[in-house]
């Protein structure tokens, strides 16, 4: 089916133009420790997040102080545990959970969080309080007690970290994995949601608005992510700004709130197991005695015309990338050794032996191979029902013309990668138009959106929410 998550619709307003792209391979983090205390006990940390990575460990959207510090040591994170529950930690002489009932498992949509902390409250389920795109969470799986006018680590003079925590002043541990835009913490008030956002009066959906009126205190930050070569900018005013830990200019990306892009699917993947990164733009399968593949986490309507690049990595050279029917793609790869016998439900482009083949047998033969780092462009066709093929920039289908995929009658269609055999495999990055990789020249599609290493052909476009309204309205 279609996948435009629910919050992630571009539906006027407001506009997030950027987020940062943390990667828990990579260790990436920013960190702030402020020169004087501000208020420990009244606070709203507010952050719009895309999970990359779901079950396993703690992954911290922002931390204050070191584990086990009596300080008042505080996290946020998305406790995975097979659970993926949403908690703050907080430490005082033993461990004071907060965790919703509430899963979060969804890795194509953006979630918009707020934890409002005020100590002084004199009722203790007033005094943390967490919302999830618009919605006070009032179900919890544990609610400890907190003690009145409890001085926690945010704003104190400690290490405050956004995307991983601390277990001691000298180690970092729990990386958050995904993408963040708009991280603000308001040093002083216990703010509500709607500081932050509001429903959209006519699709209902929790949208962000501008926050840069909010009055945010001594160590309030605001981080908008626009400098890609500084990341960890505060544009509140105050000029607290973080240290960038291991992030990169690539790590700046327009994957956000108001335009999501497509990734990887970590939740749809055939293979013993696969490891996704950098965003779920890299796929790498960790085995080589079956068939792997993935498939985007959007798909593209019956109509339109859409554009992507796969930069293939180095291995053993096998890659395939193409299109899949998403109402036939459930099990259609488990038949099969070979991914070329199984194309009765796609299309795709066999890199190794350059060819394109579909409906269980060869359309086009005899076609340019792409050998390591080539970057294969595939340009789909939706009203037309054709699929070409672009290598380092150049067409390379059969003169010139689209093959066609008029064998496919569902109504949505996804991007897919894979391998053609059952013995090696190889790694890919995709770029849906948010490249995990650098660029060297930067080429937009007709609306002015993506960012691709070879200009789109004239009117296909990235694979994001914006360009899916437009021609969907």
């Amino acid at each position: 089916m279609l996948i435009i998550p629910a919050n992630s619709l571009s539906s006027g307003g407001y506009s997030i133009d950027n987020s940062c792209r943390f990667d828990d391979g990579s260790s990436d983090y920013l960190s702030r420790t402020p020169a004087s205390a501000g208020n420990r006990r009244t606070w709203t940390w507010s952050g719009w997040v895309k999970r990359s990575q779901i079950g396993g460990t703690y992954n911290n959207l922002f931390s204050a102080g070191t584990d086990s510090d009596t300080n008042g040591f505080v996290q946020c994170a998305f406790w995975g545990d097979s659970s993926d529950w949403l908690e703050v930690t907080i430490y005082n002489s033993a461990y004071l959970r907060f965790r919703t009932t509430q899963l979060f498992r969804d890795t194509s949509a953006w979630y918009h969080i707020v934890i409002g902390f005020d100590s002084t409250q004199g009722t203790n389920t007033n005094r943390v309080k967490i919302y999830v795109n618009g919605e006070q969470i009032s179900s919890f799986a544990t609610y400890n007690t907190l003690a009145q006018n409890f001085d926690s680590a945010v704003n104190n003079t400690e290490i405050q970290k956004v995307g991983a925590g601390s277990s001691s002043a000298s180690s970092v541990n729990n990386y958050y994995d995904g993408y963040i835009a708009e991280a603000v913490l308001v040093d002083g008030q216990q703010l509500a949601a709607d500081s932050f956002g509001e429903f959209d009066e006519d699709s209902g959906i929790w949208k962000p608005i501008d926050v840069s009126g909010l009055t945010f205190g001594t160590n309030g930050f605001y981080l908008d992510f626009e400098d890609s070569a500084a990341l960890g900018d505060d544009v509140s005013g105050n000029g607290n700004d973080f240290t960038v830990n291991n992030l990169t200019a690539i790590d700046q990306t327009t994957d956000t709130p108001t335009n999501n892009f497509a990734t990887w699917n970590p939740l749809v993947h055939y293979s013993t197991s696969a490891t996704f990164s950098e965003g779920n733009l890299k796929v790498a399968p960790t085995e080589n005695t079956s068939v792997n593949y993935t498939t985007s986490t959007i798909a593209m309507p019956q109509s339109g015309k859409w554009y992507a690049e796969f930069k293939k990595l180095q291995n053993d050279n096998r890659l395939a990338v193409g299109i899949i029917d998403t109402d036939l793609q459930t099990g259609i790869f488990q038949a099969n050794s070979y991914l070329k016998d199984v194309v009765a439900g796609g299309i795709m482009y066999d890199s190794i032996n350059g060819k394109i083949s579909g409906n269980n047998g060869d359309i086009q033969t005899s076609l340019t191979a792409a050998g390591n780092n080539a970057i294969i462009g595939l340009a789909v066709d939706m009203d037309n029902q054709l699929f070409y093929v672009y290598v380092d920039g150049s067409l390379i289908n059969t003169g010139g013309s689209g093959a066609s995929f008029s064998y496919l009658t569902g109504t949505h269609a996804a991007f897919w990668v894979g391998d053609v055999a059952t013995s090696g495999y190889d790694n890919c990055e995709a770029n849906f138009g948010n490249p995990p990789f650098s660029i060297s020249s930067g080429n937009a599609d007709g609306n002015s959106r993506g960012n691709f290493e070879y200009l789109p052909p004239s009117g296909f476009l990235s694979l994001c929410t914006a360009n899916l309204s437009e021609v969907l309205s």
